[in-house]
């Protein structure tokens, strides 16, 4: 059994679990927080459910499949549940595989975890932000804003990324990682909404709808997704959207031009829908549309294919016009010339390069007894538990592996 110094920076999801796993080696444990309170970020996952976790995911679900591998074997989703519920969490798990607390209240976890620290004695610093990290000889030197220093045989970082800074996800441990010696890759915000080039995005602002949507990129769809789709005033946002939006912003910075697919009728064909409007030839062309899709669209799609009135009746309509405007209805496409920051994404997407990393511990290639896990690396994956299961995997191996490293 370890008896090692072992300091945490970065009181979040990764953060608390590697430090638990690391006090259960015996080792001696400090976690540096710079808010008030731990798990700040934890609070806000799921609306305020938290969603901790899917028990359907596996390391093809993240951007770097065999990296993953290793800590997925050590704590799958299985054994996450297993590890929450000696907490206290007691699991919900639902269709898709999303699991919550059966509490339904994220702030759970900030009981659970705020017990563990007390119950197992690990010492909880907050209101710290760290300056520096240094290292001489086989010992870390750690520093703070207020002048305080602090020494440790082993350094976890879990500083997260960049989204939501406010919770203190800043982007700050890329620089104590640079500063050692690693690379960080490109990094951007993911799980996001995406703002669109379409003159009538007013018009429609506000407006959600059950349908499908698409990544299109050199005109072949890359990613489909179905669900919610809400219209904003500057783009595009709900589900559907955010899942999407990784590929859509990786394809888009690298000055790529790629589209957005919505398809507004999903139950019927094309040759259902274009039947059903000329069985009412004698009808306006408003009144053809009225009960199949949202009414605010159709004054913006019949902009689209040119008819100017809305009352016009279908035998005044060339076919063609009512041809395009069937298309519109299967395939209406939008370009992408942006996304919103982190404020509004749900992880950030890049970070240290995992090649410097090695994948069956966390601890860095580079230096000796430095460790890493959650969102700081270059890993991410789709909503839905994944991030989440994650940050509680990589936590867990680097703090075993912290624990028991030579």
């Amino acid at each position: 059994m370890s008896n090692k110094k072992i300091i945490v920076i970065g009181g979040g999801a990764s953060g608390l679990v590697a430090a638990i796993a690391a006090k259960y080696s015996n080792s001696m444990v400090t976690i540096l927080e710079r808010n008030p309170k731990i798990a700040k970020k934890i609070l806000a996952t799921g609306n305020g459910r938290c969603n901790y976790t899917n028990v359907l995911a596996t390391e093809f679900n993240y951007n770097h499949p065999e990296f993953v591998k290793p800590a997925l074997q050590v704590l799958n989703p299985e054994a996450t549940i297993q590890f929450f519920e000696t907490l206290g969490i007691v699991p919900k798990v639902e269709d898709n595989g999303k699991t919550y607390p059966l509490s339904e209240q994220a702030s759970s976890f900030l009981d659970v975890f705020m017990y563990e620290i007390n119950r197992s004695n690990i010492n909880l610093i907050c209101d710290t932000f760290v300056e520096n990290i240094t290292k001489k000889g086989n010992t870390f030197i750690i520093k703070d804003s207020n002048g305080n220093q602090y020494t440790a045989d082993a350094v976890i970082l879990t500083t997260g990324g960049k989204v939501l800074p406010k919770s203190g996800s800043d982007g700050s441990g890329y620089g104590f990682a640079q500063s050692l010696g690693h690379t960080i890759t490109h990094v951007f915000p993911s799980l996001t909404k995406l703002k669109l080039d379409y003159p009538y995005l007013k018009q429609l602002d506000g407006v959600k709808i059950p349908g499908k949507a698409e990544l299109i990129y050199q005109n072949q769809s890359l990613q489909t997704e179905t669900g919610d789709v809400l219209f904003t005033s500057y783009g595009i946002s709900g589900p559907t959207i955010l899942q999407l939006s990784r590929k859509a912003i990786d394809l888009h910075l690298n000055h790529q031009e790629v589209f957005i697919k919505v398809t507004l009728v999903n139950e019927l064909s094309k040759a259902d829908v274009k039947r059903r409007i000329y069985q009412f030839s004698d009808k306006s062309i408003e009144m053809c549309l009225v009960g199949l899709i949202n009414k605010k669209f159709i004054p913006v799609l019949l902009k689209e294919v040119g008819i100017h009135d809305s009352s016009t009746e279908i035998s005044q309509i060339s076919p063609k016009s009512i041809h395009k405007l069937v298309e519109l209805l299967f395939d209406w496409r939008f370009k992408v010339i942006g996304y919103k920051g982190y404020e509004d994404a749900q992880v950030t997407a890049g970070g240290i390069t995992i090649d410097e990393v090695n994948p069956m511990t966390m601890e860095s290639k580079l230096i000796k007894g430095l460790y890493f896990a959650g969102e700081i690396l270059d890993i991410d994956a789709l909503c839905g538990g994944y991030n989440l299961q994650w940050a509680w995997s990589s936590g867990y191996l680097a703090g075993i592996s912290a624990s028991l490293g030579d």
